[in-house]
């Protein structure tokens, strides 16, 4: 097996949101990579994927079904698949679940929309490791068909497919929001209605996933392989 890669694995960051004013959740999921180089895909900048050893998509307000409209998604989409195909780590948050699924041959749809905190039922994977169930939730579609060589690592009561995993690739992806924490409260009742439930930010812990991923891309030779966890994925009922 080849050697891992190195401690500060060149990573990037794509930047998915088309709205100059619903920018503070790519910012904030960016805030978590301080090393990154982050890439602006709507504008048209491009991840030069010869030099990427670990990619995230971030969220994004705008729906994967409106590819004729904005081409940009079916250049992301493609670019999924070179991803996959070249087995470079990647983490999808939110749209970039939905973006994953749909390169994949899954089906995305709006649903009902939800903005709250929410209970998720995590799978035994290594992205959960110390991620609790409560957790941002912040969206109005929704993966309903996995993507080819997927499989369901996290649900929720809204939200059958919550999270996943590629089976073979180095690929996860998430539909609630790892970066979202009590700062950003004013910022998302701008953005829309926020549902106020049993829970609190303090049951939250933000960042957790990303520290995980960081650590999974670490840990991930040349070949595409996570020396820790090949093999070992449970997934969520």
């Amino acid at each position: 097996m080849s050697s891992t890669r190195a401690d500060c694995p060149n990573l990037f960051v794509v930047r998915n949101e088309p709205n100059p004013d619903r920018e503070y959740h790519c910012d904030a999921l960016a805030s978590w990579f301080p090393d990154a180089t982050e890439v602006d895909f709507v504008a048209g900048e491009r991840v030069p994927i010869e030099e990427a050893e670990g990619v995230v998509l971030t969220g994004s307000t705008a729906g994967v079904y409106e590819a004729e409209d904005r081409p940009w998604i079916a250049e992301e989409e493609k670019f999924v698949r070179e991803l996959v195909e070249r087995r470079i780590p990647t983490l999808g948050v939110c749209f970039g679940h939905q973006v994953v699924n749909s390169a994949l041959g899954g089906t995305v749809e709006r649903v009902d929309t939800t903005h709250a905190l929410v209970e998720s039922d995590l799978g035994h994977d290594p992205l959960f490791d110390g991620v609790a169930p409560v957790v941002v939730a912040l969206h109005g579609d929704a993966v309903t068909e996995l993507g080819d060589g997927l499989e369901v690592i996290a649900s929720a009561d809204h939200a059958r497919i919550f999270g996943t995993r590629h089976r073979t690739a180095p690929l996860w992806t998430v539909q609630f929001h790892p970066e979202i924490d009590a700062e950003h409260r004013e910022a998302i009742r701008e953005a829309g209605d926020w549902d106020e439930r049993e829970f609190s930010f303090a049951d939250v812990t933000p960042g957790r996933v990303f520290e995980n991923f960081k650590r999974l891309v670490a840990e991930t030779d040349e070949g595409g392989e996570v020396a820790e966890t090949a093999g070992a994925v449970e997934t969520a009922e």
